[in-house]
């Protein structure tokens, strides 16, 4: 058989390489619609215990959006987290400075004393979503309050602990800002921050636009 009366299928091979570069044109259409809508997003960084964090929020007059995104780093929203150090519950409270706060708090006549006192008594256990939320909602903002409005040393301090992190600004080791945590000599605090302050803006991202997490108290 001579070279002209051979056979080819040129033509059909063309076609079908056009049907699935045009399958895959849509399935990638597709994809890109799916990733970029709020609801794909809310489903992959999902805020769980919304009720809980909005009213406590609310009572401590702290950001709604930097409580979760607390709550996503030290627990990932497991209510019966017990770390080894004995911190308790969804935002790791240690059961001593909890108890603190729940003292200093109920002698409040209004905001979140008043809630701590319609509190039910079996929700007065600190891994009770609701006890613990509040509780530490009060102390973020209190630790806000104590660094002067800023946030990033408040969160910094709620894993170093506020008389360390204090020590670091007034010495010079760190200037308490955000673009700069790479100052900061421990670690654990550093990693601790970076990640809550990627899942705030995260969260601002995809939440923010919803009326029920809008704060009158923004992190900066």
């Amino acid at each position: 058989m001579d070279k002209d009366s051979q056979p080819t299928n040129r033509g059909p091979k063309f076609v079908v390489l056009n049907r699935r570069s045009l399958l895959a044109a849509c399935l990638l259409i597709v994809v890109l619609v799916v990733i970029s809508t709020n609801s794909f997003w809310r489903m992959m960084y999902p805020i769980h215990y919304q009720e809980e964090i909005q009213s406590s929020a609310e009572f401590a007059h702290v950001d709604p959006l930097l409580v979760a995104s607390i709550i996503r780093v030290e627990s990932k929203f497991h209510s019966q987290d017990v770390s080894h150090a004995g911190a308790v519950g969804l935002m790791q409270l240690m059961p001593d400075t909890a108890q603190w706060i729940a003292d200093t708090i109920r002698h409040q006549n209004t905001g979140s004393g008043a809630a701590v006192r319609r509190l039910p008594s079996d929700a007065k256990q600190l891994a009770s979503p609701q006890y613990n939320i509040l509780i530490g909602s009060w102390y973020v903002q209190s630790l806000i309050k104590q660094f002067n409005g800023n946030e990033v040393a408040a969160v910094a301090a709620y894993n170093g602990g506020p008389k360390r992190v204090m020590g670091w600004l007034q010495d010079g080791v760190w200037n308490g800002k955000l673009e700069n945590i790479d100052q900061i000599p421990v670690g654990e605090t550093r990693h601790f921050v970076d990640r809550v302050f990627y899942n705030y803006h995260l969260y601002q991202k995809i939440y923010g636009s919803d009326k029920a997490w809008r704060s009158e108290y923004p992190v900066t």
